[in-house]
């Protein structure tokens, strides 16, 4: 199922806008952070056109610039844009740290999964309403009721660590998010790299949020990949058996079906080129 994207050129391009915002921790202190905001070719073409957003989280040590610095993503944008391999969407690059001097000091797996893990709460509270008050989503307001009646037009993914935050937004938000892309990375909230060491523990704690979301009428659909040569690979593979036995979770191979599936690429390794693959390959199924 998965597609290799190969870059070639385009005359029309979207463009990338910088949004500032002010996070502020549950200890209250206060940080200055931006993210990165790709608008698609004719978004400022005069008209009122509504778009579905992803927000698409970096790797560990990354920054806001990752996804754009590493590897053609914006060039894959703009040509699966004007190729109608989809409808055009924004996409939001942001990062869990809050300055550079946190990126400087995480040497210690420890430091970074409390970042992760912290995140959903800024997601809510900064990042949407800070991002979507500024471009045309379909979110009407940014209370509860707005950021759910919004969901299905907005997606939250990630590669490595920015996986890990993904299932973090999985467990906490799914009542703001119905689409999750975690890639390269497995879940970490039994404990870290718990999808390989406590994989049924962790696919209990995914059940339980996806069995609520659905009791509360949010559907979900989760699409996974990695590579066979990907360090990631082992930890999900655990992770993802586990998954396959609760129903909540119905995994298809056919992406149109089910709202649970995995991909390996053969050979692909834990690199930024490689995920722009699986994203490229997701694109049409993100926002049906």
């Amino acid at each position: 199922m998965l597609k290799k994207y190969v870059y070639h050129d385009v005359n029309y391009r979207g463009r990338i806008e910088r949004v500032s915002y002010v996070a502020r921790n549950g200890e209250g202190r206060e940080a200055a952070k931006y993210a990165n905001v790709y608008l698609p070719y004719g978004y400022d073409d005069g008209s009122e056109r509504k778009y579905d957003i992803l927000y698409l989280m970096h790797g560990g040590q990354g920054n806001p610039d990752s996804w754009l610095d590493c590897c053609p993503f914006k060039n894959m944008l703009d040509c699966s844009f004007l190729e109608k391999v989809c409808e055009p969407f924004i996409v939001v690059f942001p990062s869990y740290y809050s300055s550079a001097a946190d990126v400087a000091g995480l040497s210690h797996m420890d430091r970074e999964g409390e970042l992760v893990r912290e995140f959903p709460d800024e997601t809510v509270k900064e990042l949407i309403p800070a991002v979507e008050s500024r471009v045309r989503g379909w979110a009407e307001t940014f209370d509860e009721e707005g950021l759910r009646a919004s969901r299905s037009h907005r997606a939250f993914g990630g590669f490595s660590m920015g996986a890990v935050t993904t299932w973090y937004e999985f467990i906490r938000n799914l009542k703001v998010f119905a689409t999750f892309l975690p890639l390269s990375g497995d879940c970490w909230a039994v404990e870290h790299l718990g999808g390989f060491s406590k994989p049924s523990e962790t696919a209990d704690v995914l059940a339980r949020a996806a069995e609520d979301a659905v009791r509360g009428g949010c559907d979900f659909r989760i699409f996974v990949a990695t590579g066979s040569e990907d360090s990631a690979c082992v930890n999900l593979a655990q992770q993802i058996e586990e998954m396959k036995h609760r129903s909540v979770f119905r995994f298809s191979e056919d992406l149109t079906e089910g709202n649970f599936h995995y991909e390996i690429a053969q050979g692909a390794e834990h690199t930024y080129g490689n995920v722009l693959d699986y994203t490229y390959s997701f694109l049409p199924y993100l926002f049906p």
